[in-house]
């Protein structure tokens, strides 16, 4: 069986479904590796980076999802990719399929099987192949280092011959995957730093990673936001005009 993976078609997407290095461990398990030509550039790896690790190296998308079985990319399909698609063969990727409701149609209609990661459950079972929590660890702390280098100044205090410049205050809003990674990367520059959530239970979270949990005043009480599977759940709009 061969598994494919094309060069990303969103512009400005840097990332590859597909390294050398998982291109081994996909050998390993019996598993054909294909990749278009480019597809792995901007992340950093050359065509001969994965021929090395012995994937097959072709010359455009035409090719590789005709003879791919499982096609694995990052961003969900554009229209001309999802043609691509024939009966029985296999999509892993970031689908969305609450908002792609027509895209996911249009894959079954071809009879193609769909793997949605944005889907994967939030279980121990399933923790290595959370890559939506990994995307979002990465998007917290990559937000934080966009915001330090746009602000102007240290975001730690620092005491000069020239005066005293005191931390930065950083608000982070939300909790979750991103919002925990922003808060790890704020602390650690040393900024004050401050994070909301509508889940109250989140606060020990908050406050062991030396943030400080604020409450939101609305009817003299916190709305508890808290979902299952660790997700919030829809505040109201009165909630939300608060916040």
């Amino acid at each position: 069986m061969k598994i494919g993976s094309p060069k990303e078609l969103f512009a400005g997407e840097a990332r590859v479904a597909m390294t050398p290095d998982s291109a081994q461990q996909l050998q390993k398990l019996g598993y054909d590796c294909l990749i278009e030509t480019g597809a792995g550039l901007a992340a950093g790896f050359t065509d001969d980076a994965y021929r090395g690790a012995g994937v097959t190296v072709v010359d455009n998308a035409a090719t590789l999802w005709d003879e791919a079985d499982i096609i694995a990319k990052v961003r969900p399909p554009e229209t001309a990719e999802a043609e691509r698609l024939k009966a029985g063969k296999t999509l892993i990727s970031f689908f969305y399929p609450a908002q792609n409701k027509e895209l996911l149609e249009f894959c079954r209609d071809k009879d193609a099987n769909v793997i949605a990661m944005d889907m994967v459950p939030r279980i121990s079972r399933a923790q290595k192949m959370d890559a939506l929590s990994s995307m979002a660890n990465i998007a917290g702390y990559r937000a934080v280092i966009e915001a330090g280098n746009n602000f102007g100044r240290f975001f730690t205090g620092q005491i000069t011959a020239a005066g005293k410049v005191p931390p930065a205050k950083v608000l982070v809003v939300g909790a979750g995957d991103a919002g925990l990674a922003a808060i790890g990367t704020a602390t650690s520059l040393g900024a004050i730093t401050y994070a909301f959530d509508v889940r109250p239970e989140v606060a020990g979270q908050i406050e062991s990673m030396g943030a400080e949990f604020v409450y939101l005043d609305f009817k003299g009480q916190q709305q508890d936001g808290a979902a299952t599977g660790g997700y919030a759940a829809p505040s109201s709009p009165e909630f939300r005009e608060a916040q």
